[in-house]
């Protein structure tokens, strides 16, 4: 009787400490699943119509075309055989399981402050989904960039391994937000400017630029005169960072398919980390200059025509003092965006509209309709000199010239 006792009780702990190492590994997958959706892995990974983290995304460069890898577990043409070792060394050095250099159009540069701990439950997700069998692409770039031991240079320029340090002076909650902002995120891939060796100075870290090859403004985070956010509410900035709408701004272009594929999914504690860093990252700046770059009288005919073309296509959703219909059509009086000194984004909104993007908080978004056929390049010139101008705004107007250039940029 005790011995057969003794083996249901064996049994009985055997079974709880497998149910307890399943709970244990379901709980990493989550934990995976969460932070790869805060990496935004899926938007390089994943081409579309393709199958999930398949990878052959065309990713256009200034230096020719590269094509994302498959990071599914099949083990012939994706990551299969790895190891949680080999997958760490690739986040946080840059450097395939051989030792191969991986171009920098993957956020090494970011990754890099990932902790092991967060690499390996990203792994464990990764190793959960279904395998497909595709071969990576071999990328398409131009002579001598296809030469890989040219990153070594770029890697000695641009890039410092290692992983997140803690400002001790700084809140637990700041740091948090650091995290994210500086590292999964990878926010200033976009958020500082690019130089023609396509990297970026430790000391330009989140001061803006052009997007290459897709031709959008990232605008700075530190400067308020940009999407610095030190005189918004930290209401403003998570509902913009979750919805994608806030009663200070929305999102389009590049960021409306960030929030929609990674920071809706963030929960409240994350996002609000993010915004309390990024809030705290934003420095006082100066009004921008007043003067335009156009002869006086070619800007005043500009501003004439703008009123005109606005009245007619903009004030019934934005207002006819450009007050806007917060949080849906958004306010154009006192909006930084618009007051930029880059011009691009106000002028693509104008040529090919858009929406923001569907998110759990926002699932159908109002959008802005083209106007690229219905207006002439002075038109649209006109009436973005107008609202960068108008109601107080410090903008500066914009030439047809910049009109024209900016209608063949790509949709997407």
């Amino acid at each position: 009787m005790g011995s057969k006792l003794s083996i249901a009780l064996l049994a009985f702990a055997a079974l709880t400490t497998s149910a307890h190492a399943q709970d244990k590994n379901s709980d990493i997958i989550a934990r995976g699943e969460y932070l790869a959706r805060a990496g935004d892995c899926t938007a390089c990974h994943t081409a579309p119509e393709g199958h999930l983290f398949a990878g052959g995304r065309a990713m256009p460069t200034p230096f020719g075309t590269l094509y994302t890898s498959n990071i599914t577990p099949d083990p012939d043409t994706g990551i299969g055989k790895w190891s949680a070792n080999d997958f760490y060394k690739t986040m946080h050095s840059g450097r395939y399981p051989d030792g191969g250099l991986i171009y920098p159009a993957m956020p090494f540069a970011s990754y890099t402050k990932v902790t092991r701990a967060d690499s390996d439950a990203i792994f464990a997700y990764l190793r959960s989904i279904p395998p497909v069998n595709q071969k990576n692409r071999q990328h398409e770039l131009r002579f001598p960039y296809d030469n890989r031991q040219l990153i070594l240079g770029w890697r000695t320029l641009f890039f410092s391994e290692g992983e997140f340090k803690p400002d001790p002076s700084k809140s637990a909650e700041w740091n948090r937000g650091a995290y994210l902002v500086e590292g999964l995120g990878h926010c200033g891939m976009c958020h500082s400017p690019i130089n023609a060796l396509g990297g970026t100075s430790q000391s330009d870290a989140f001061k803006g630029g052009l997007i290459p090859m897709q031709n959008w403004y990232a605008p700075s985070l530190t400067s308020n005169r940009e999407a610095g956010l030190g005189d918004w509410s930290i209401k403003d900035i998570t509902d913009l960072l979750q919805t994608g709408v806030s009663a200070r701004g929305v999102v389009y272009g590049p960021m409306a398919e960030v929030v929609h594929n990674s920071l809706q999914y963030l929960d409240d504690a994350d996002t609000k980390a993010m915004a309390v860093y990024l809030k705290g990252i934003a420095e006082g700046s100066s009004p921008p200059p007043s003067s335009s770059v156009l002869p006086n009288t070619e800007s005043s005919l500009l501003i004439s025509l703008g009123k005109t073309v606005y009245d007619k296509n903009c004030a019934s959703c934005h207002g006819t003092q450009g007050e806007g219909k917060p949080p849906h059509w958004p306010p154009l009086a006192n909006n930084q965006s618009i007051e930029m000194q880059s011009a691009v984004n106000p002028i693509r909104m104008v040529l090919n509209g858009g929406y923001p993007p569907g998110t759990k908080g926002n699932p159908m978004p109002y959008g802005m309709p083209p106007f690229a056929g219905l207006l002439s390049d002075n038109e649209v010139a006109a009436v973005v000199s107008y609202i960068r101008t108008a109601w107080g705004n410090r903008g500066t107007p914009v030439s047809a010239r910049e009109a024209n250039e900016l209608r063949s940029a790509p949709l997407n």
